[in-house]
């Protein structure tokens, strides 16, 4: 059953129930069929919704270990991409499809997410670069529209909602396609974990986490870095007794040596097993160090991944 937009708002009480029963849920379908990708809510097997809404998606590897994936829609002739860490293994894997580049949704400004911009539009005139509004310091090359929280993005007979999550970087944004169902999340929300919170607000990094975690269960969540390895490793000594976080990290380490993406992912594996979205839930809250706030329980757990030195208990 999707998660309906709001439900996480309830008394602690209330979401630490529903956090239970999203890991019991979440352990039932891991463990499913052990054979099944789909059973594990990561890389290509979490496109499913893509292909039902027309989606055909190439998930190009960029850097060390930056993915771009391009998206193109043929009932709307338009092809998208969310950032663009270079322009070459792009500009390469779209000429190898035959599409031709119609958007550009950037997420923020850092190098190894805006880095092809301006060669891509050179290659592409007629591309449209997306980004945040302009703020000190955080400018995204060559933009052609810049939006904010609410604003509607268009592409093609595709449309993306705005949401504005920054904690990573200030002017952070996120794109939602609701028809998809399916979010952009850059460096904000990453698979079994989330980026590092370079402003310093860790307050607004974990009201960002918050307003993706509102999405439905079913969306397919794409973020930039192949980080899932680590994060798993990390999330294990959070939650040991999590099930459902015990199944899913094999299954990172059997894609992993397979050399498979864990991107995309889907957000109701992530709700069960990720644990910089599971401020509520009683065991993060212990390992936190008995803290109870959503806020000051997400600063605990984000600055033990920072620092590798896990919360004091309170006395």
């Amino acid at each position: 059953m999707a998660m309906r937009r709001g439900d996480w708002r309830h008394s602690a009480v209330a979401a630490a129930i529903t956090a239970r029963a999203l890991t019991q849920r979440s352990h039932v379908l891991l463990r499913a069929s052990s054979t099944s990708a789909s059973s594990e809510g990561m890389g290509s097997s979490a496109c499913v919704a893509l292909q039902n809404a027309g989606l055909e998606v190439e998930l190009v590897q960029c850097l060390s270990d930056n993915y771009c994936p391009i998206f193109h829609h043929a009932a709307s002739n338009v092809t998208f991409v969310m950032d663009t860490p270079e322009a070459s293994s792009i500009a390469a894997a779209l000429k190898k499809k035959g599409w031709t580049l119609t958007h550009i949704l950037n997420t923020h400004y850092h190098d190894d997410h805006v880095g092809g911009n301006m060669d891509l539009k050179a290659q592409f005139p007629g591309v449209q670069i997306v980004g945040h509004r302009s703020s000190e310091g955080e400018a995204i090359p060559g933009v052609d529209l810049e939006v904010c929280e609410g604003d509607e993005v268009q592409c093609g007979a595709l449309r993306a909602r705005v949401l504005e999550v920054g904690g990573h970087t200030a002017s952070h944004i996120a794109y939602f396609f609701e028809e998809v169902p399916m979010a952009l999340t850059g460096d904000c929300l990453f698979t079994l974990g989330c980026g590092r919170v370079f402003t310093g607000d860790f307050v607004r990094m974990q009201a960002s986490l918050g307003k993706l975690r509102a999405l439905p269960d079913e969306t397919v969540v794409f973020c930039s870095h192949e980080y899932t390895a680590a994060n798993a490793d990390f999330a294990v000594k959070v939650e040991p007794q999590n099930v459902a976080l015990q199944a899913r990290r094999e299954a990172v380490q059997r894609l992993r040596s397979a050399r498979q993406a864990t991107v995309p992912t889907l957000l109701g594996y992530e709700k069960a097993t990720n644990p910089f979205l599971r401020w509520d839930v009683p065991a993060v809250q212990q390992a936190a160090g008995g803290l109870a706030d959503a806020a000051q329980v997400f600063t605990a757990i984000r600055r033990w991944k920072d620092t590798g030195n896990p919360p004091a208990a309170r006395l």
